[in-house]
């Protein structure tokens, strides 16, 4: 069975797209069967490739950006993935708002299963900042990414 993931942030052009070559990167080494999607809750940058810094950043540790667009999240997001991460407090809120009742256990902050939660709560949206707040970023992604893969392993029937 194939395990199908969303990864939300604003305009999906830094945080989610890095979540998605990371994880598709992470899930390949681990040989998991997964889909892997990134979305924004605004339609600001639709069609837009990864900002450069973040694929600079992801690039210099091996990761693959190519065929990652940014898009919005659609109504039938909701129903289709198996779980959606979002990056930050007010981008799960923005989903909770619009997610039908019944797909509301889907959502979750993407640091949920980092082991320092609830300390570190978010990723930071790093598009205003410096190259080290895309650095401080990819490590906090890597981790979650890292800690979503270790829960799923550890929670899921074989075959994932």
């Amino acid at each position: 069975m194939t395990k199908k993931v969303l990864f939300v942030c604003l305009g999906n052009i830094c945080r989610s797209p890095t979540a998605h070559a990371v994880f598709r990167h992470k899930a390949k080494e681990r040989r998991l069967s997964v889909e892997i999607e990134s979305a924004g809750t605004s339609a600001y940058n639709q069609g837009a490739k990864p900002e450069q810094r973040s694929v600079s950043t992801g690039r210099q540790r091996g990761y693959d950006f190519s065929a990652i667009y940014s898009r919005p999240v659609k109504d039938q997001d909701f129903a289709y993935y198996d779980e959606i991460y979002a990056m930050d407090a007010s981008n799960l809120a923005e989903l909770q708002r619009r997610c039908p009742a019944e797909f509301q256990d889907k959502l979750k902050l993407f640091l949920h299963f980092h082991p320092e939660f609830p300390v570190i709560r978010e990723v930071p949206d790093p598009y205003y900042g410096g190259t080290k707040g895309f650095e401080i970023v990819m490590d906090l992604i890597e981790q979650g990414c890292d800690a979503v893969l270790d829960h799923w392993q550890l929670n899921e029937p074989a075959g994932l």
